[in-house]
């Protein structure tokens, strides 16, 4: 093989016919070769040459790996090997990372070979384990009994998290959510309660109170309620699942709108509202609250907007979106999603550092 493509899943015959055209008949395509999915071969052609031209005109191809060396499926044939091509594509300053994947049943793991292959590498080059933004990102793809070794630049990986982007996850427990109850006809009210929750559970914000001012309907509560826990809980198993840290589940609680506001009249709140200020025009204002209160409670309305009594007791009311009246579905998000951008615009988040390499062993 020269190059290894992956596809997404169910797409790797077009992919295959995709190469086809572009390489003109040369070499020979393989699509889903020993029924592996998401993969496709290229066999016969330059590994560099052939990669080029697929990463610059086929967009199915997740990644494209260049071939540089192919060994039995054996830890110590697949270290040598990974060292052997590093030695003569990295420079002596440059940090890597093996990243591998199994294919079919073997003695060892992929972790295995990710340190035992690491370990070597380092001690033929010379050069830093960097597992988070490497210059080089040195792929050994396991199919069975045979190990493909490739080495791409490490610009072409995409990661969630890299340094630089902003901590956010600190700045959303803060948050206290105070959402009016959506009432109605029980269809959409179950509805909306279920898109409520599973926004809410997304970004895994302190707590939510549903606060009314007046009286609502017991059904018409209940049918909310029953959707909010539902998308909750949804998202929650999602998260617990996905994640490789613990989850915030979301304390639900009920409470009278202007009694909440009586109790905690000595927070931090913040009215969300059209007649408001723009968001990013008080943002200095919103970092300040953030930086010196525990907690920032947020009022969001749902169908009518947030009494106009309460935006004295306010340290802001903030307009998000100047001229446009958000739907009750996607107020929460939205105030999330413009709350961080000010909080970053104002250079009030921590950034993430970066990890320090991992030195050779003396």
């Amino acid at each position: 093989m020269c190059v290894i493509v992956k596809t997404p899943k169910g797409l790797e015959e077009v992919a295959a016919s995709h190469i086809e055209d572009v390489l003109k008949g040369e070499g020979e395509v393989v699509a889903k070769p020993g029924n592996f999915p998401g993969v496709v071969f290229v066999l016969g052609l330059d590994p560099d040459e052939c990669a080029a031209l697929i990463k610059e005109q086929i967009p199915e191809a997740s990644r494209v790996l260049p071939v540089y060396a192919v060994v039995k499926a054996n830890l110590d044939e697949i270290a040598t090997k990974c060292a052997e091509v590093a030695s003569s594509r990295l420079s002596s300053d440059e940090t890597f990372a093996i990243r591998t994947t199994r294919r079919g049943t073997h003695p060892f793991t992929s972790i295995d070979v990710n340190v035992v292959a690491g370990r070597k590498v380092q001690e033929v080059t010379g050069c830093d384990v960097n597992l988070d933004r490497p210059d080089k990102a040195i792929y050994v793809e396991i199919f069975r009994d045979l190990a493909a070794i490739s080495i791409i630049p490490g610009s072409e990986e995409y990661r969630k998290i890299t340094p630089g982007k902003p901590v956010i996850l600190p700045i959303l427990r803060k948050l206290r959510i105070i959402q009016m109850p959506y009432t109605g006809p029980l269809d959409g009210v179950y509805k909306m309660g279920v898109r409520i929750g599973r926004a809410v559970q997304t970004f895994e914000v302190g707590e939510l109170y549903i606060a009314h001012y007046r009286p609502v309907s017991g059904i018409e509560l209940e049918t909310f309620l029953r959707g909010l826990f539902e998308g909750i809980e949804s998202r929650y198993q999602i998260q617990v699942r996905s994640y490789g840290r613990p989850v915030h589940k979301v304390p639900v609680y009920i409470y009278d709108m202007y009694q909440f506001v009586r109790e905690h009249r000595n927070e931090a709140i913040i009215v969300t509202d059209p007649k408001g200020e723009y968001i990013t025009h008080v943002k200095h204002e919103l970092a300040r609250l953030f930086r010196e209160y525990p907690v920032v409670n947020v009022f969001i309305g749902a169908r009518e907007g947030i009494p106009v009594g309460i935006f004295r007791f306010a340290d802001l009311v903030v307009d998000l979106c100047p001229q446009v009246t958000i739907a009750t579905d996607y107020a929460l998000v939205s105030t999330v999603i413009a709350f961080i951008s000010a909080l970053e615009e104002a250079g009030a988040l921590e950034k993430f550092p970066e990890r320090p390499r991992k030195k050779r062993s003396q």
